[in-house]
C-alpha cells in the first residue's frame, strides 16, 4: 500500500510507543501500545508483522466501514523505546509517510493522568522514544498524542516511575483514558489538528 495506489488519500503512520514483551505491558511507560490496541480493534484486523520485520502493522481506514475515511497505518514497534526511530523511519519510508502524517502516541509525565494534549512538533521533554523518533526522521515536526501519567510521588525517580504499574485507583480510569485517546487519534486524522485540539486538550 503506498500513495500512489489510489491516488486520492495520502497514508497516516500512527505509531504507538512502548516497549515489547510482557514484563512492560502494564507499565505507564507504555500507555501507546495499549491506545494502539484500541485503534487495532476499532480497525477490525490484528496486527500482524510487517516485512521489514521491526514492527506489527495494521492498514485501514479511519471511520465507519464504506465510509471511505483517511487511510492509516497503524504500528507498534519491536524494539525498545530508545530504538523505536529505526522502525518509524523504515515504515515511514515503505508507505511514503512524511513526518507531518506521522502520529507519535505516548506518555507525558507533564501532563496529569486522565488529561492529554495533542500537538505537532516540540521537544522531546527527556523523552527517549520522541529523542529516537526525532533523530532517524531528522526532524521533530511530527504530531504527539500526549497522554498523561502525572509526575511521580515523592521522591521516587522517574526512570522507576514510567516502568511501573498503574496504581490500582488509576487501573480503574485507565479504559476510559485509552479510549478517550483512541478518539483523538482518530480526530486528528479525520479532521485536523486545530479542531482536535480545541475538543480534546485540556
Amino acid at each position: 500500500m503506498s500513495d500512489s495506489r489510489d491516488g486520492s488519500s495520502p497514508v497516516w503512520l500512527l505509531v504507538g510507543l512502548g516497549n515489547p514483551g510482557p514484563t512492560y505491558a502494564g507499565h505507564r511507560h507504555n500507555i501507546g501500545y495499549l491506545v494502539a490496541d484500541e485503534l487495532a480493534t476499532r480497525l477490525g484486523s490484528g496486527f500482524r508483522a510487517h516485512k521489514s520485520g521491526r514492527a506489527d502493522v495494521v492498514e485501514g481506514r479511519v471511520g465507519a466501514p464504506g465510509t471511505g475515511g483517511p487511510r492509516v497505518v497503524l504500528a507498534r514497534p519491536r524494539s525498545y523505546m530508545n530504538e523505536v526511530g529505526g522502525p518509524v523511519k523504515a515504515l515511514a519510508t515503505a508507505y511514503k509517510v512524511p513526518p507531518e502524517r506521522v502520529v507519535a502516541i505516548h506518555d507525558e509525565l507533564d501532563i496529569a493522568f486522565d488529561t492529554m494534549r495533542v500537538k505537532l512538533g516540540g521537544g522531546d521533554n527527556g523523552h527517549n522514544g520522541l529523542k529516537s523518533m526525532r533523530a532517524s526522521l531528522g526532524t521533530g515536526d511530527f504530531h504527539r498524542v500526549r497522554v498523561g501519567i502525572g509526575r511521580p510521588p515523592g521522591r521516587q525517580e522517574v526512570a522507576d516511575f514510567v516502568l511501573s504499574n498503574y496504581s490500582s485507583a488509576e487501573r480503574k480510569v485507565l479504559p476510559f483514558v485509552v479510549d478517550t485517546a483512541a478518539d483523538a487519534v482518530e480526530c486528528l486524522v479525520a479532521e485536523g489538528l486545530e479542531k482536535t485540539q480545541q475538543r480534546f486538550n485540556s
